[in-house]
């Protein structure tokens, strides 16, 4: 079945109003738009948020903090059961990159708990989630010494 093999519905299609065709029409004089004023003209109309002059809403309200787009911190995310991907038992930014699991690039990496592991690793990068962190434990893994208990991230993204 191509688009133009479908059929219109019953109701679907209107026919479209035929404006200024005389009083009988219905639609005929002013053609709907009432008597004179600026919604009357062409082109007429205001423009979104306009208050006739006076401060309109969203210049009234404050505008509070600045986020400084040039300390955002960012980071590529790894799943737990892509581990398996990895040869060997270490997991850190460069056994990463060679797996195609993330990029080389200046972004940070974080464990996420997704996934069943199979077998132990030791762990070396920049987040790590509570789920993760347990399922590693769990499998006999082990975390490096920098990796300190203030990394880990409680809420998983």
């Amino acid at each position: 079945m191509n688009l133009e093999n479908i059929p219109t519905i019953k109701g679907a299609t209107h026919p479209t109003k035929r404006l200024g065709r005389g009083e009988g029409s219905g639609h005929g004089k002013t053609s709907g738009k009432g008597h004179k004023g600026q919604k009357a003209r062409s082109g007429g109309g205001i423009r979104i948020g306009f208050e006739g002059g006076q401060m309109p809403l969203y210049r009234k309200l404050p505008r509070r903090g600045f986020n400084n787009k040039n300390f955002k911190v960012s980071y590529q995310l790894v799943n737990v059961g892509q581990l398996d991907k990895l040869e060997g038992d270490i997991v850190n930014r460069e056994t990463l990159i060679c797996a195609g699991l993330i990029r080389d690039n200046h972004q940070g990496v974080k464990l996420l708990g997704a996934g069943e592991i199979s077998q132990a690793f030791t762990v070396d990068v920049d987040k790590v989630s509570e789920t993760a962190k347990n399922k590693i434990e769990a499998a006999g893994g082990k975390f490096t010494d920098h990796q300190s208990e203030s990394s880990v991230d409680k809420n998983e993204v």
